[in-house]
């Protein structure tokens, strides 16, 4: 019985030995930091390896741009929109538009990822608009390479021993105790599940699409497998998620989670343009692309 009992202990997260950065003495290098400049960097290489491909939307240089502003869109719209969705209201969390000076406070946390995807948007339509690019498939080019960050960014919270999960029952072997958990019960390590499938279960449907098919010459087809996916993926983690605690509240007035609520625009916008995609002739092929509507 004892044998019984201890194999269904729940594991200590603190007992995998883990840090949440590099000491350098006067200064400590966060993982999460090292996570974003790792999914950057990988997805500019990929990005900068897919255009060398015939039918590319964009040349070196557009890539170069986009690297610059995409990094900047995706710090300034997880931040800003971190604010605007988990802090103020009945939150319990002063809002941060109140206090621009909190906002510059990063290495404090709170960054959003629907904030960062609308960032990201944002430098692409810039970049594109500036340069005369076609923006839908510019996106799908892009797309192919954001799962590399959604698969560093949640292995660093799990490192970190943040965004644990909800509570886990004792027919979870892999439940942990996180430290930080304010009931130390044992909880799902949903930040691992977020890693699985926002990030290499996205790569494995992403690469093989872009490199061993003609998907990328049907616009929005990517970018829309992409946002149907993430949604897909997001949605269902947030099931042993736990919400954050200034929004629990109204995860159980509502029924679901805030970030729930924020995969459904994507969800249906991506439908939207997957469709499209599948309708409309592949460039290439010789016959017509329906005009846009008239405004």
């Amino acid at each position: 019985m004892l044998a019984s009992a201890a194999a269904h202990q729940p594991i200590q997260w603190i007992d995998l030995g883990l840090t949440k950065g590099i000491s350098l003495g006067f200064f400590t290098l966060r993982w999460y930091s090292l996570a974003y400049l790792a999914g950057i960097l990988l997805a500019y290489w990929h990005t900068s390896k897919a255009i060398k491909g015939a039918g590319a939307p964009l040349a070196q240089r557009h890539a170069d741009d986009l690297f610059f502003y995409c990094t900047l869109g995706i710090i300034l719209g997880g931040r800003l929109g971190y604010a605007t969705f988990y802090t103020g209201g009945n939150t319990g969390i002063p809002s941060l538009w109140l206090h621009p000076g909190e906002l510059v406070k990063l290495w404090e946390g709170g960054m959003s990822f629907h904030g960062g995807l609308a960032g990201v948007l944002i430098a692409v339509a810039w970049v594109c608009w500036r340069n005369k690019l076609n923006w839908l498939r510019v996106m799908d080019y892009i797309s192919v390479s954001v799962p590399f960050g959604m698969l560093f960014g949640r292995l660093a919270n799990f490192v970190n021993g943040e965004l644990w999960g909800r509570v886990a029952g004792p027919d979870v072997p892999w439940a942990m105790v996180f430290p930080d958990a304010p009931d130390q019960l044992a909880r799902h390590p949903s930040q691992l599940y977020e890693a699985g499938l926002e990030g290499l279960a996205l790569l494995l449907i992403m690469m093989p699409l872009f490199w061993k098919t003609r998907a990328r010459f049907r616009p929005g087809m990517l970018a829309s497998t992409f946002a149907v996916g993430i949604a897909l993926a997001r949605f269902v983690v947030e099931f042993y998620r736990e919400p954050d605690a200034q929004l629990s509240e109204f995860a159980k007035a509502t029924g679901l989670s805030m970030g729930q609520w924020l995969t459904l625009p994507l969800a249906a916008a991506g439908m939207f343009f997957l469709i499209r995609s599948l309708v409309r002739p592949p460039l290439g092929s010789g016959a017509p692309i329906p005009p846009p509507p008239a405004d």
